[in-house]
């Protein structure tokens, strides 16, 4: 009896160590071979929004780079934590991509942190940044200031009193509006909406009177003189608002430079052989003057970023929204 276990255990592991070797080489293959069935690139968010448009641009031109169709998956829910978790959760073979609103997504893992289940840097690989939104500094043009140094004593001088909306509570356009407040040490009275566009007609009509917004959002408004733009937030001028200057510029401050970022992901665990493949198919595509006037056309900057860059972006993020919240004491909804 005991020379027939000896035995079998004898041929187990032979055959282990004959098939440990033909795993390899069909694992090794299969990556070789990279994609050899079509890619689910999860978009967390609602058809419309800018993660959506920016990711079915990317699935288009990868489906064409890959020779292999990449399908939009948009699955939306708890402020993007649902798609995020989805594809933290999926198997790390390149087969689910999420397309990440990465600024949003740090912003809620510091706000949200108790309640969600994946972890953005340790549950994912980055593949790559593909692109940022502006934000725009704007006031209703009843406030009697033109610029960013005028609006800054205005405050000073009437604490308590400028009303400023955002999005919700813990969307990049309140945070960039708090993360400015705090290094300035302005009093100002915050006034959340569910959503951009309520929020925007509010501003227009006076019922508020500032805001930080995306450009996309605020473009129309400014350029009708609906409202007026004192400054961006990005470390450059940018082409939509060239006459507009940087928050740096108008104000003094060093290094600001908050957008709405944007960015591919994979589950952690991919073989970098892959995530490789797709960061360089997306250089090639976001180098292409077509892509990248489609993208600004919806007010999408292109930035790429390699997965080594945007691993430490993220990392960045991460670090400066949690100072932001727990300076603001910033709560969810």
């Amino acid at each position: 009896m005991r020379q027939q276990i000896i035995k079998g255990l004898g041929l187990l592991l032979c055959s282990s160590l004959i098939s440990s070797p033909l795993l390899a080489q069909s694992n090794s293959a299969a990556i070789k071979n990279y994609p050899e069935k079509p890619i689910k690139l999860v978009i967390p968010y609602p058809p419309g929004g800018a993660t959506d448009v920016i990711g079915r641009i990317m699935a288009q031109e990868l489906s064409k780079s890959l020779n292999q169709q990449v399908i939009p998956d948009n699955r939306a829910g708890d402020s993007g934590n649902i798609g995020a978790d989805m594809v933290a959760k999926s198997p790390a073979d390149g087969y689910t991509l999420l397309m990440g609103a990465l600024t949003s997504h740090s912003i809620n893992a510091n706000l949200d942190k108790d309640k969600i289940k994946y972890n953005l840097e340790k549950d994912f690989t980055p593949v790559d940044v593909v692109g940022v939104v502006p934000l725009v500094f704007v006031v209703n043009p009843s406030v009697p200031v033109k610029n960013m140094k005028e609006f800054i004593a205005y405050a000073k001088a009437n604490p308590g009193k400028l009303t400023f909306a955002s999005s919700g509570a813990g969307a990049p356009q309140r945070l960039a509006m708090e993360m400015f407040r705090n290094q300035l040490g302005l009093d100002l009275l915050h006034v959340p909406y569910k959503g951009s566009g309520p929020a925007m007609t509010d501003l227009v009509g006076g019922q508020v009177l500032t805001m930080s917004e995306t450009v996309p959002a605020a473009l129309q408004f400014i350029q009708s003189g609906q409202l007026r733009a004192l400054a961006v937030t990005t470390s450059k001028r940018i082409s939509q608002l060239p006459d507009v200057p940087t928050i740096t510029e108008a104000t003094g401050l060093p290094n600001f430079d908050v957008v709405s970022m944007f960015g591919i992901l994979a589950p952690a665990g991919t073989p970098k052989p892959i995530i490789d493949k797709l960061s360089e198919d997306i250089k090639v595509i976001l180098q292409r003057p077509e892509v990248q006037e489609r993208m600004l056309a919806a007010g999408v900057y292109v930035n790429y970023l390699s997965p080594a860059d945007s691993a430490k972006r993220i990392h960045r993020e991460l670090a400066m929204w949690a100072k932001v919240v727990k300076d603001a004491n910033i709560k969810a909804d």
